[in-house]
Order: C-alpha cells, then structure tokens, then sequence
C-alpha cells in the first residue's frame, strides 16, 4: 500500500513463500536478529563474521558460514550487509566480487553515505538497496512488534526481494534516491532523541519527590496526548503560514519557558537540555513572530 508518498509492504514471516536463498554479512545484535528471522521463515542462508565464533550458534540452526566475506558474496545473488559502519562494509567488500549481485546495506549511515555507497556499488556491478532498521534487535522476526525497515535505491531490487527482506519486518520503500532511507531513519531518530532529552529532564527534576514508577505512567500519557502537535508543524510547513491554528504562541510559550528554567535552578537541575531550544524561541520572537508556534524555529536551524 501507499502511505504519505511510501509504499509500505507487510508482509509476514509466515507469507513469505519464495524462500529465496541470500548471504548475510555481519551478524552483531542486529545482524544475529535478522538471520533467525531469516532461518525461520526458511531461507537458505549463508551468514559471515569477522569473529567467526559468532556464526557457530547459527550453523547450529541451519545457516552455511562462510570463511570470508567474499565467499559469502559469492554464494548469493542477494547479498545483506549489517555492519558496524561503512569503513567495515569496505573493508569486508574489498575483495568480493560484486558482479550481477543485489546489494542491501543496512548498515547506519547519512543520507550522503548511501549515495556514495550506491555509486560504488555501480561501479563493481551490482544493484543498491539502503536501509534504515525502524527497531531494536528483540523486535525483529516478531510478528505484531512495530518493527520495519526503510529502504531506498533500486526499485528493482525492492520489487525482487520484497518477501525476503520483508521476513524479519515490514518494509516501506521511501523512493529511488538511495539517500532517502537514511533521511527517513536519521530524522526519526533525532525526533527520538529530543524526545529523550525532554524526558531525562523531566525525571531529573522530579528524582527526589516523586517515585518514578508513577513519574513514568504520568510521562507516557502526557507525551502521547502531545504527539499530534507533529502535525500541525507539518501543516505549517506546507501552507507557510505558521499562526495557522495556533493555540500556545510564541510570545506565551517563552514567558512560560522562564518558569522551567526557574524550576530547574530550584531543583538544582541543569538546564542545559532545555536552553538549546529556548534560546532559539527566543530569538524567533525577538524577530517579530510573537503569534506563532514554534514552527518558526525550523527556520532558524537551516545551514546558509
């Protein structure tokens, strides 16, 4: 199905009929996670590791192990990198022939490494699909978990493997710039990160008065009920005009962030996880735009 310009494939372990054979290289947490997914949909699977200790439990479950990363390349046309970085994808791919092979990085990465990487990989001929892993190694192969996987490059090779790659988690095809996946994956996680920022704070300032058992349910019934302000941001964005059903403006937003900072000194918190985004509303309204939200704050962060 088509989602907000994604298409977005759910298909399960148990509907996975192909049974294609693919090599996987690397197998970390995520690595190992993704080839018990893997094994038990019941795909051939040939796995490889620097430590090669980390393959015998997987022999054990049916997985060839290869004795290099070149052997494993070999033995598939599908071939699955899950690495520390992308200088452990050069150095493991340094010698494989890539020939008429289907490349899937899932290995972190920026936008602009996926590009990079998608072009060297034309170079030595073969097909470039990135990914963005959207879970953590215990939510993969499980069904109902949330686990899903952004991929973008080649739509070929996503059309190809979609049942493979969608056994340990769905999957959503974001386009064919190969950089797109790791947009998608790197901003999530920066919206994750925020979010994180926020709640240390919050538990920070409370650590002393307030079990934080009973913090924690306040904390995720709070941050779920805000969760919709993304939006009216986004709603923002697209028609320019960021007054647009504004509830909290700018102009009472900072007179009210003056009492957090207060409450922190109070507490004996530092505020050093708060003022980063203070300061820039600040400058927002000192610019002139006190009947805003905070969407204005977008423009303040771009680069010249």
């Amino acid at each position: 199905m088509i989602v907000s310009g994604l298409v977005t494939s759910l298909i399960g372990m148990t509907h996975n009929t192909e049974k294609s054979p693919l090599s996987l290289l690397g197998l970390g947490a995520m690595g190992g996670a993704l080839a018990r997914a893997w094994l038990a949909a019941g795909h051939p699977l040939t796995v490889w590791n620097r430590t090669a200790g980390r393959a015998e439990a997987l022999a054990r479950e049916g997985a060839r192990v290869a004795a290099t990363a070149a052997e494993a390349v070999a033995a598939s046309d599908l071939v699955v990198v899950c690495l520390l970085d992308h200088a452990s994808v050069d150095d493991a791919l340094a010698v494989a022939d890539l020939s008429g092979k289907d490349l899937v990085d899932l290995t972190t990465g920026t936008p602009e490494e996926a590009r990079t990487r998608a072009r060297w990989a034309e170079e030595r001929g073969a097909r470039f699909l990135d990914g963005g892993v959207m879970a953590v190694p215990p939510m993969i192969g499980v069904p109902g978990s949330g686990a899903y996987v952004f991929y973008s490059g080649s739509p070929a090779v996503f059309e190809a493997h979609a049942g493979t790659l969608a056994a340990p988690a769905a999957t959503v095809y974001t386009g064919e710039d190969p950089g797109l996946a790791a947009l998608h994956d790197v901003a999530l996680l920066s919206a994750m990160t925020g979010m994180f920022a926020g709640v240390a704070h919050a538990f920070a300032l409370v650590r002393e008065e307030i079990p934080p058992k009973d913090f924690a349910d306040l904390v995720v019934s709070w941050l779920s009920a805000m969760t919709p302000y993304a939006y009216g941001i986004a709603e923002h964005l697209d028609s320019g005009d960021y007054t647009k059903n504004v509830t909290s403006n700018l102009a009472m937003m900072v007179r009210g962030n003056a009492t957090l900072l207060r409450t922190a000194e109070e507490q004996k918190v530092s505020p050093e996880l708060l003022t980063p985004f203070t300061t820039l509303m600040e400058r927002r309204l000192a610019d002139g735009h006190a009947d805003e939200g905070t969407t204005g704050v977008i423009d303040l962060l771009r680069v010249p």
